[in-house]
């Protein structure tokens, strides 16, 4: 990598050192400390993952490691005062998803990046895996007409078995747990990558494993989007069994849909499989870790789009041209996905009543 190596710290010692830290060493940045809520758990995993220093507080390891980057994986509702302070020191964010605990935290958010002039970023990095950017690359080059009707439907067992160990924020909904946040979000902004702007919608959540929780593992809604278009989802993540997936948008010259990691398209001329252009095509893993407790472990369904998203954040701090096979997340971007959320969550609380976004 001959960029120049830009000092970042990682905050959160579970998905932060597992994919954050891989992911920015192999894109130019110089991970300088990682930050956690544990000083025993965080220097152990500081160490492990060859991170030279570790803190338990953001604003005592920017000033002695004088980072230019920090990036935040920390529960939902710490989000927002973590990026305000690596903002108040200048620093440039990539924050992870749920942007925040609410589209109010998310606005002061988007307020102080936009005022320091500072790069942001928000990791809805699934935007770079192959079959969405191609599913929405066919929307966007007409090959299904004008777009009419979008439907994403996903049964999947994370949360089925209470004893599973998961985030602890998951569950939490005062740390702004549930799945509609841990999954949904990325879901919300991918349909928004994909057909723009949501109008209104109507949802509701509910828990269909059997833990003791006061936040949901899945959700259902229906939507229209300000261009007309119409749709609705559900996602369970509290379901025994393989994970099933239906995505498939209709328009008015034919479908596209992904069949287990294909993109097909049918119209008048019959059914096809799209090729996935290089462009699309994600970079190799780093190599695994000899050591199988060691949080590094990972999978290239996780790795391999946060490379490209940590590409793009490396290339817009220094002022580079980068060219992006997809749009590049902002706090914008989360703003706009919050927005969404709350929606959500004030339709279920008002029976699924219908809100604007």
């Amino acid at each position: 990598m001959t960029n120049a190596a830009i000092p970042a710290l990682v905050v959160g010692t579970g998905f932060g050192c597992r994919i954050h830290v891989p992911a920015l060493k192999a894109t130019g940045f110089d991970v300088v400390g990682l930050v956690g809520s544990d000083p025993e758990r965080t220097a152990r995993r500081a160490a492990r993952e060859g991170v030279p220093a570790a803190f338990t507080d953001l604003d005592e390891a920017i000033s002695q490691t004088g980072a230019k980057v920090v990036t935040v994986s920390a529960p939902p509702n710490l989000h927002a005062e973590l990026t305000l302070t690596a903002i108040a020191h200048g620093c440039h964010v990539l924050c992870e998803k749920p942007f925040a605990f609410d589209a109010s935290e998310g606005q002061a958010m988007l307020d102080a990046a936009e005022k320091a002039g500072i790069v942001h970023t928000v990791a809805h990095e699934f935007r770079w895996l192959p079959d969405r950017a191609l599913f929405g690359r066919a929307i966007a080059d007409g090959l299904i007409g004008d777009p009419r009707f979008l439907v994403i439907d996903q049964f999947m067992p994370f949360c089925a078995d209470p004893e599973t160990r998961l985030p602890k924020w998951w569950f939490d909904v005062n740390a702004g747990g549930g799945w509609l946040g841990a999954g949904g979000s990325h879901l919300m902004d991918q349909i928004r990558a994909w057909l723009g702007e949501f109008d209104s919608l109507s949802a509701n959540l509910l828990l269909v494993s059997n833990r003791e929780a006061e936040a949901e593992d899945s959700y259902s809604m229906r939507f229209r989007m300000k261009n007309g278009v119409e749709g609705s989802m559900q996602q369970c993540a509290g379901a025994w069994g393989p994970m099933t997936s239906d995505w498939r948008c209709a328009g008015t010259k034919g479908t596209v849909w992904i069949d287990q990691g294909k993109v097909m398209v049918a119209d008048k001329a019959g059914t096809r499989e799209l090729s996935v252009p290089d462009d699309l095509v994600l970079p190799p893993p780093p190599p695994q870790v000899a050591d199988p407790n060691s949080s590094r472990r990972h999978s290239h369904f996780e790795i391999g789009p946060f490379t490209r998203l940590c590409e793009a954040f490396h290339a817009a701090i220094e002022g580079r041209t980068h060219t992006s096979a997809v749009a590049v997340p902002t706090f914008h971007d989360g703003l706009a996905s919050m927005r969404i959320l709350d929606a959500m969550r004030a339709s279920a609380a008002d029976g699924g009543a219908l809100k604007q976004v």
